[in-house]
């Protein structure tokens, strides 16, 4: 009888035990591109249960860009994503219900790369010079933004179609002067180039729109606003964790994706850091958008790039779910 009762009170333990993660809410979470240094916090946060904890059933899928996810996520395939604010910006202008609810990128990662041999010293000298870069680069429709900031005409480059992957090549084959590129791999950059790269951040030079941002489909957000805030909150504190100590977090990254170099990855988020560090993510919030930046950001896209049907830039952000007490380490 004894042995009857211990059996049905381990079945009953068992069973209260898994009751949380069934009650658990999956969310399918489209990065912008595949797993990096950069989403060292995403997996960290994972491995340590903190989503599930929050009764969320996290699901990382890689992915190919900012306009990919910006496109699932507004059509509702995947309910939150990973993507250039920019890109955003022109999403919803096309149609995309999509709104910002976690600031990653308070700097612009873009930056413009150079051999210093070439003679080039900075931006003044680019007129007469070959910039490549993919086609659909973003970096090439910002160009004309870029220019005007440094005086001069955007018209004295000549573009050159150059594959991402092919952008070091091209340069050390001199078939470009010049090539464009994200700074939290700026370290490929000087490892390939060494003394000789000549570098220079958008960010430095007149322009710093935001970069990426976890966005959310509009009308999940409406029906699950509690998930979100959790999701955001548990985010939040795990991008604080990983600013205080990168390195179990970036070991979480490598865990879930076997082909990752520690080292390497652990290099990214050094840079990384630098592209989340700003006056807001420091004094108002981790993760905060400003107003004035967003609607500025709003005007340099619809100015450059185009937005086929304007919006009221208030609509594609919130900060309401952030939690002031969790700043960017001074």
């Amino acid at each position: 009888m004894i042995q009857r009762i211990s059996f049905v009170a381990g079945l009953l333990a068992l069973a209260l035990a898994a009751a949380p993660a069934a009650a658990q809410q999956k969310l399918d979470f489209i990065l912008n591109w595949v797993p990096g240094g950069d989403h060292s916090p995403y997996y960290f946060a994972k491995k340590m249960g903190w989503y599930d904890k929050e009764g969320i059933e996290l699901n990382l899928e890689p992915g190919k860009g900012s306009s990919l996810a910006v496109q699932k996520v507004g059509a509702g395939a995947n309910p939150i994503g990973l993507a250039d604010m920019g890109t955003a910006l022109v999403g919803k202008g096309k149609g995309a219900n999509v709104v910002g609810v976690f600031n990653v990128y308070a700097n612009s990662p873009q930056g413009l790369y150079w051999l210093k041999s070439s003679g080039i010293k900075g931006i003044k000298d680019f007129p007469g010079k070959k910039i490549g870069n993919p086609a659909a680069d973003a970096a090439r429709a910002m160009w004309p933004a870029i220019a005007k900031a440094n005086g001069i005409d955007p018209k004295s480059v000549t573009w050159v179609n150059v594959a991402a992957n092919a952008k070091i090549g091209a340069l050390k084959s001199k078939s470009v002067d010049i090539t464009t590129s994200f700074y939290n791999i700026h370290h490929i950059f000087q490892r390939e180039l060494g003394d000789d790269m000549g570098f220079v951040a958008w960010r430095d030079i007149g322009l710093n729109p935001y970069g990426n941002s976890v966005i959310v489909n509009a009308d999940f957000l409406a029906k699950n606003k509690a998930l979100i805030g959790k999701f955001v909150k548990v985010t939040q504190k795990a991008f604080a964790a990983c600013v205080k100590d990168p390195k179990p977090c970036v070991q979480a990254l490598v865990d879930a994706n076997g082909a990752l170099k520690f080292d390497n990855e652990l290099t990214n988020w050094g840079l990384v850091e630098v592209l989340m560090d700003d006056k807001f993510s420091r004094e108002v919030a981790l993760g905060w958008h400003d107003p004035k930046r967003m609607a500025a950001d709003y005007e340099l896209v619809k100015t450059y790039v185009g937005i086929e049907k304007p919006f009221d830039v208030s609509s594609i952000y919130t900060n309401a779910f952030l939690d002031k007490s969790v700043k960017m380490a001074k």
